[in-house]
């Protein structure tokens, strides 16, 4: 971070450098979450969360969750044998 990034940060407001930096970061890692639960042949990724921590000289976002099987609910079947779909 520069000198200039970190005064903002110290006084307050957004260090727009590093925060765009860190919101290309988290979009790289939710696209590759989303790459490894297609090839696991998912069609739907629940219970998102991002984790962030330091690293020298740069931050380390992961992003994970669940990949999942998710089917259009059947509206002719027993109340007991639905199966709930996302939006």
């Amino acid at each position: 971070m520069s000198i200039i990034g970190g005064l903002r940060t110290l006084f307050g407001g957004r260090a727009g450098i590093f925060s765009e930096l860190c919101e290309s970061a988290r979009e790289e890692s939710f696209q590759l979450m989303l790459s490894h639960a297609k090839r696991m042949g998912a069609n739907a990724v629940v219970g998102v969360r991002y984790d962030t921590g330091p690293m020298v000289g740069a931050a380390e976002v992961l992003c994970y969750g669940t990949a999942v099987v998710v089917e259009p609910l059947q509206p002719h079947a027993p109340a007991d044998k639905r199966q709930a779909a996302l939006p």
